[in-house]
């Protein structure tokens, strides 16, 4: 079979075939779904996007080593904090890291996590950099956290395949990622009005977010925060 014949086959199987489709407890993993249409649903998911940002001008303007260390240093304390939550790393992207909570804290655990992430780059990767290098590089980065209705499937060829996921959260989470560096935290109201007090209010009682309209997005509201809470 050719090339050709083998994408048209594939395109009239999946166009054509009926999706078996179950409920999730659990972040599956690419084993866990066969690469016909099969799908993993999940009623609420909170999907958290870490990013660092300008990655291009660190490439294009600093040492390949230089840049290597950023990229394994942000995402290595991204990925920890991720887990350290309770969520579930589910894709790399470059520069990017994506981790999907569930369960009933998800929310609460995903914005703590964003905090911890905020606090980690500024208060121990930044002076641990500028020790070993003498550069005004200075590390930015923006999560993006939105939480629907999602599905998981699995995609790609065998032997080389992972999972895709299918849900508003996943894209605007992403795209929340796009937003103003200089407010590293943000998210969709959705994420926003379930939190608890102590995900809202600093520790002088002070609201720690400020609401936006996302104007390419029908002006929906989001929240950014520039707070970081504390890790040991």
């Amino acid at each position: 079979m050719s090339v050709a014949d083998d994408i048209k086959k594939n395109a009239k199987d999946t166009f054509g075939s009926t999706w078996t489709v179950r409920n999730g407890t659990v972040v599956p993993s690419a084993a866990d779904l066969k690469l016909t249409n099969d799908a993993v649903r999940f009623e609420t998911a909170t999907v958290l996007y870490a990013d660092l940002d300008k990655s291009t001008a660190l490439v294009e303007g600093h040492r390949w080593d230089f840049a290597g260390e950023v990229y394994k240093t942000f995402l290595y304390a991204a990925s920890r904090l991720i887990r350290n939550r309770g969520g579930s790393i589910v894709s790399y992207d470059g520069d990017r890291v994506m981790g999907v909570f569930i369960g009933e804290a998800q929310r609460d655990s995903a914005v703590n996590c964003a905090l911890e992430i905020n606090y980690a780059v500024k208060n121990i990767i930044q002076p641990q950099l500028k020790t070993n290098w003498k550069t005004d590089y200075e590390l930015g980065h923006i999560v993006g956290i939105d939480t629907s209705e999602i599905r998981a499937a699995r995609t790609g060829v065998r032997g080389d395949n992972d999972l895709v996921w299918i849900g508003n959260a996943a894209n605007l989470a992403a795209k929340l990622t796009a937003l103003d560096e200089g407010r590293p935290t943000w998210i969709t109201k959705r994420v926003f009005d379930p939190l608890h007090d102590n995900q809202k209010l600093g520790p002088e009682g002070e609201g720690i977010w400020r609401q936006w309209s996302w104007t390419e997005h029908d002006g929906q509201p989001i929240y950014s925060s520039t707070y970081w809470k504390e890790i040991s």
